[in-house]
């Protein structure tokens, strides 16, 4: 019996099910750079997922978002974010470097009225400083 598959549409997909579509993306990039991937069935320290490096010392702990975002919850939690920019490329950064790199280049998140009453700030397009700015973090 042959197997009939198609492929989806990303924008078909609820939530959740993009949340699984990413986690599964972004797994096989990061095994490229060698690690192994361990999804939390709840936010453990603010991790979605752990990242285990063959190196057998590194482990980082992933948050997983839809776009570039910061979150004060993550403020000195050791938190790496990682998320796919629209043109497919994706992106893994530590959040409290690139939170104070922003800041002290751009400043125009931390006088937000999003980030001093929500104490989150996302980004649904990148700007070309911003992109400029992703750059060393690119997979």
């Amino acid at each position: 019996m042959a197997l009939e598959l198609s492929q989806i549409e990303y924008s078909n997909l609820n939530s959740r099910q993009k949340e699984n579509y990413n986690y599964q993306k972004v797994s096989a990039v990061l095994a490229d750079y060698g690690f192994i991937t361990h999804r939390l069935t709840d936010d453990w320290q603010g991790a979605d997922f752990i990242a285990q490096h063959i190196d057998g010392e590194t482990f980082l702990k992933v948050q997983l978002k839809g776009r570039l975002t910061f979150d004060k919850k993550y403020l000195e939690q050791e938190i790496f974010v990682a998320f796919r920019s629209a043109n497919s490329n994706w992106f893994l950064y530590d959040h409290d470097e690139l939170l104070k790199l922003i800041f002290n280049k751009i400043g125009s998140i931390e006088s937000s009225k999003s980030w001093k009453e929500n104490g989150a700030y996302s980004f649904p397009r990148l700007g070309s400083k911003y992109k400029k700015l992703l750059l060393p973090y690119q997979l």
